[in-house]
Order: C-alpha cells, then sequence, then structure tokens
C-alpha cells in the first residue's frame, strides 16, 4: 500500500501510497506513513521527503467506513495524530499531486510545506455534502489563504483547480502532468537543493512555529466538536449512509 523511495541524490525521498479505489487513505496506511516518517527524520542528508498517491489520482479522501459512527471514533484520532506528525517533522515536506485531490487527500497536502501540482489536478473538500465538516483543513486552510478562501471551499465543497489555488499562494508549482517530474527536478535543484540540509532543518522549525502550536491546540478541539456534537447528529449519520448507498441524501436539518 506504501512504497518508500530514496532518490539517487540521497536528498530527496518519495513516500507512495496506492489503493485500488481511488488512493483512499486508510487507517492501515496512515500507520504505514508515521512508520515511514518516523525512519526518515533520521536521515541527516534530506532535505525534502514527497508524498504522492499511485496513478491518476492524489486521493479520493478518507475511507468513508471507517469514518461512519461507530469506527470514526477509533479513526479521527490516527488521522489527526498523522497530521501532527507531518507538521512536526524537522524535514521540509511536499504533497505531489495529480488529478483529484479530495477531503483527508486534500487536507495531508495542507499539512505539507509545498504543494507542487499538474496544472490539470482539482482540490476539493466535499465534507460538507456528506454532511460534516473537514476538521483539519477549517484549521490549516484559513492559515495558507485566508478566512474568506477557506470559508468557500470548507462550506460549498465547490471543486477548484490547481491554477485557482496557486492564484490564491496554496500551490507552490503546477505544470502539465507529463511534465511534472522535470519540472520538480529543476525547481528542486534551484531551490532546496542548493541549501545546507542542516540549515534547512532548523529553518523549516522556525518557520513552522506559530503553525504548529496553533495545530496542536485547534486540532484536538476540532476533534471534540466533530466526535461529541457533528457526528452525533441525524444528518451525519445520514450523509454517510446515502454515500454508502449511493443515493440522494434525505436531510433533516438536525
Amino acid at each position: 500500500m506504501l512504497s518508500v523511495l530514496m532518490h539517487e541524490d540521497r536528498m530527496r525521498a518519495t513516500l507512495r501510497f496506492a489503493h485500488p479505489t481511488g488512493n483512499i487513505i486508510t487507517n492501515e496506511l496512515i500507520g504505514q506513513l508515521q512508520v515511514a516518517l518516523d525512519d526518515l527524520r533520521r536521515s541527516p542528508s534530506l532535505r525534502l521527503i514527497m508524498i504522492e498517491g499511485k496513478g491518476r489520482d492524489f486521493s479520493f479522501g478518507a475511507s468513508i467506513p471507517e469514518h461512519a459512527p461507530g469506527t470514526i471514533e477509533a479513526s479521527l484520532p490516527l488521522f489527526h495524530a498523522l497530521i501532527l506528525d507531518l507538521l512536526a517533522m524537522p524535514v521540509a515536506t511536499a504533497a505531489v499531486v495529480r488529478g483529484r485531490c479530495l477531503g483527508g487527500g486534500f487536507e495531508i497536502a495542507l499539512a505539507c510545506d509545498f504543494i507542487l501540482s499538474a496544472s490539470d489536478a482539482t482540490f476539493t473538500l466535499p465534507e460538507i455534502k456528506l454532511g460534516v465538516f473537514a476538521p483539519v483543513a477549517s484549521v490549516l486552510l484559513p492559515k495558507r489563504v485566508g478566512l474568506a478562501a477557506a470559508t468557500s471551499a470548507l462550506l460549498t465543497g465547490t471543486s477548484r483547480t490547481a491554477e485557482e489555488w496557486q492564484a490564491l499562494g496554496l500551490i507552490a508549482l503546477t505544470a502539465p502532468a507529463e511534465e511534472l517530474p522535470v519540472a520538480i527536478d529543476r525547481w528542486f535543484r534551484e531551490t532546496l537543493g542548493a541549501h545546507s540540509a542542516e540549515a534547512l532543518r532548523h529553518a523549516v522549525r522556525a518557520i513552522r512555529a506559530p503553525l504548529v502550536d496553533a495545530a496542536a491546540r485547534e486540532i484536538p478541539e476540532i476533534e471534540k466538536l466533530y466526535l461529541n456534537d457533528a457526528m452525533r447528529s441525524h444528518d451525519a449519520a445520514e450523509g454517510i449512509h446515502a454515500f454508502l448507498e449511493k443515493r440522494p441524501p434525505r436531510w433533516r436539518d438536525r
């Protein structure tokens, strides 16, 4: 499900995850990512960790069955622990996005320092259409692009292109999908690859400090809101069941 590639220059590592259904993020994958990140933090020459999905799409988001009532209570804290681990990594991180980047996949990308994207990729937070909301994105997205743009994405579930997000400052690089690997190699050589790995580790820690502190406080609070309030509503259960049953939801507004 997860493969780890150390590039020849020993300056970069790629974590590539795979799942036959849109690279969904399962509890098993979360555990594998955490183990891989823990191993890579001890690589002294590493300047960048890249995370990508195998195939056409980055990720369709979290496993819906694992996020249904009765299982979400265990799954959500696991996912949030992964996000906090990503934010605490002493190495710069980048999400390499192709195709669709939805929900929890988008939230993983938001926890990375850089998003490097195919120009035709799309990013969506569809949770509101399931009768819930995106907890991590509620914390991280306003800090990355501002409250207005984040509110629009979170409350409407509207899909936006990589180029639209790049205009808001969220995405560091876009290139046609077939040219993306070459564009990333060039970008890396001209930026992080030219610097001391040790200096980058200190800079990453300093730059991320306010975000790490805020996330450590806010994500647990939003998690409580999600589990204790949102997931106890009729409409949250209805939205998830409707999705699994492939039918329109029947909201009761409670």
